[in-house]
């Protein structure tokens, strides 16, 4: 099946320092609303359904098929931008382009701790096929958004004293 992307609204280019948010399961939506407004810094909403966004500097990218709105956010992220993701091939990705990446409970991604991440992934993917329950994440805690928070705002905050 050929993915499909349907861009609601274009960014216009060159464009700014942006945060793009792999938004289908992302619980933390809200809190990036609220730290990039006060930095008045561009969102892009990235996912296979259009939702609800509160418009201003946040855009909704539509993007369908399989993999779709993550391969959209590989190409499009550049050096200095920020992705939240839980996605860790897709925190690979996005830290090859040269971006920031943060998950929902505030961990950073980076090129130093990656590869181990993604060895973990591919550990608890093997113990799956073999049966094994490994189970999800834990529940969002207000201590978890809390940390995301205070690292999202540090990550502006060094992404743009880097750019500058």
């Amino acid at each position: 099946m050929e993915s499909k992307q349907e861009v609601i609204e274009q960014p216009t280019v060159p464009r700014p320092l942006s945060i793009f948010v792999d938004a289908d399961a992302c619980p933390v939506k809200d809190e990036v609303y609220k730290v990039a407004t006060r930095h008045a810094m561009p969102v892009l909403i990235v996912a296979n359904t259009t939702m609800r966004i509160p418009g201003g500097l946040v855009q909704m990218v539509v993007c369908t098929g399989f993999g779709a709105a993550d391969d959209w956010i590989a190409e499009q992220i550049g050096l200095g931008d920020i992705a939240i993701t839980a996605d860790i091939p897709l925190a690979a990705r996005c830290l090859a382009r040269g971006a920031r990446v943060i998950d929902a409970r505030g961990n950073v991604f980076s090129v130093n701790n990656i590869a181990e991440a993604l060895a973990l992934r591919e550990m608890l993917e093997e113990r799956r096929q073999y049966g094994e329950t490994t189970g999800g994440p834990p529940a969002m805690t207000p201590k978890d958004r809390s940390r995301f928070l205070s690292k999202l705002d540090e990550t502006i905050h060094s992404v743009r004293k880097g750019r500058g």
